[in-house]
């Protein structure tokens, strides 16, 4: 997905590998961002052309994310900061086309740390290993096009039941929010849900989660940690060697095997994944505790007064992105996230204990500046974050 050159090809003398080699080498530069952008294209379609949307499902919701915009804009004392929030209603297509752009500088930032060549190419006693160097120049080619491939396949996947661009929270620039009425009407029919009430949800919760990741220090924060976690990938040889250890490379029939190896997610995150990202995972899952936990905070303080069905869409909603597809957990993993219940479970507790000590207007004090983010260990201790910030803290209802 970067501009670098192919790298050469260090399998020429390996008929299997070698060709192998020359296939992904000739697909460097630009080609694997156009061949993972086709892939997902074709996940999301499932290969035929998609209707338009149709015009009286584009107004309803139009006019839905209007009342949603200002009832959100109340409960946070937020706003967009072009002055209203602009709804995209969009087919699956249009939804990964505008998803992949989005994700684009962060798929780049990816594909560029797995292309530097792997530092430790010795044996346990500080000689080269000419195994390990084959298998470092083996990541090198093979793991940016495979991630490509991986990523592109996953997100057409997620254009099948994404509702709107924030099931998973990745700050998008502008004040435009994507609506796929296809998924929802799919998930309404699935699950038998008022059809209005789902509509309006779905705008409270993205507008919600707009107007948060929109607060300047909130999102670029946030994006420039998923920019670190991102760049933080390294190729490990050794991973890659102890997954193809037992394949017989010389046998052409092997190709299935190696496919498979390959396309497995697990595979390619298990070789690529370093201790300088496990060692900032404890800030990024802190500050996306801290968003999901407001947006469920404001979903909740809104939805029994505008949703009739309120109650029935939160368990149907929220039994939904506890069991989420593997794709979204793939993207989620790549970018450092995890929304796990557990993650939930820990915003939730974070929101509940500041409203619980210091009302509304101390969870307010988030959007104040960066200064006012809680740390990990606040994160789990609402009291040791109102301390810091020097707001009087109430007696403990309890």
């Amino acid at each position: 997905m970067d501009d670098a050159d192919p790298p050469d090809n260090p399998f020429s003398g390996i008929p299997f590998l070698g060709d192998l080699g020359g296939l992904l080498g000739g697909m460097g530069g630009d080609g694997g961002w156009v061949a993972a952008r086709q892939l997902a294209v074709s996940m999301a379609n499932e290969g035929a052309s998609e209707p338009n949307v149709d015009p009286a499902s584009r107004i309803e919701i139009e006019e839905l994310a209007r009342v949603a915009e200002l009832h959100v804009a109340q409960a946070t004392g937020l706003s967009p900061a072009g002055g209203s929030v602009q709804i995209n209603v969009v087919t699956r297509t249009q939804w990964t086309e505008k998803t992949l752009t989005a994700y684009k500088p962060l798929f780049e930032r990816l594909t560029k740390a797995l292309g530097q060549t792997p530092s430790d190419t010795t044996d346990a006693f500080g000689e080269s290993d000419p195994g390990a160097a084959m298998f470092g120049q083996m990541m090198k080619m093979l793991g940016p096009m495979m991630l490509s491939m991986t990523a592109g396949s996953m997100v057409g996947h997620m254009a099948r039941r994404s509702m709107g661009q924030y099931d998973i929270p990745v700050p998008r620039s502008g004040d435009q929010i994507l609506i796929v009425p296809a998924n929802i009407d799919a998930f309404r029919n699935e699950w038998s849900l008022d059809a209005q009430d789902l509509r309006l949800w779905v705008c409270l919760h993205e507008i919600t989660h707009h107007l948060v990741l929109s607060v300047p220090h909130v999102g670029t924060t946030l994006t420039d940690m998923l920019m670190e976690y991102a760049s933080g990938f390294q190729t490990d040889p050794s991973a890659l060697e102890d997954k193809l250890s037992n394949l017989d490379l010389s046998n052409p029939a092997a190709f299935g095997d190696l496919q498979n190896t390959l396309g497995d997610p697990e595979v390619i995150l298990g070789a690529i994944q370093s201790p300088a990202q496990a060692a900032m995972l404890p800030r990024l899952h802190a500050l996306i505790a801290v968003v999901v936990g407001v947006v469920d905070q404001v979903m909740d303080s809104l939805g029994d007064s505008l949703l009739g069905s309120y109650g029935q869409l939160t368990e149907a909603l929220r039994r939904r992105r506890v069991e989420a597809d593997p794709s979204d957990r793939f993207i989620e993993r790549m970018l450092g996230l995890e929304l796990t219940q557990a993650q939930y479970d820990r915003g939730t507790g974070f929101v509940s204990g500041v409203v619980e000590r210091a009302g509304a207007e101390g969870l307010a004090r988030l959007w104040a500046d960066e200064r006012m983010l809680p740390t990990p260990a606040e994160v789990d201790a609402p009291g040791l974050w109102l301390a810091r910030i020097d707001l009087p803290v109430e007696d403990d209802p309890s």
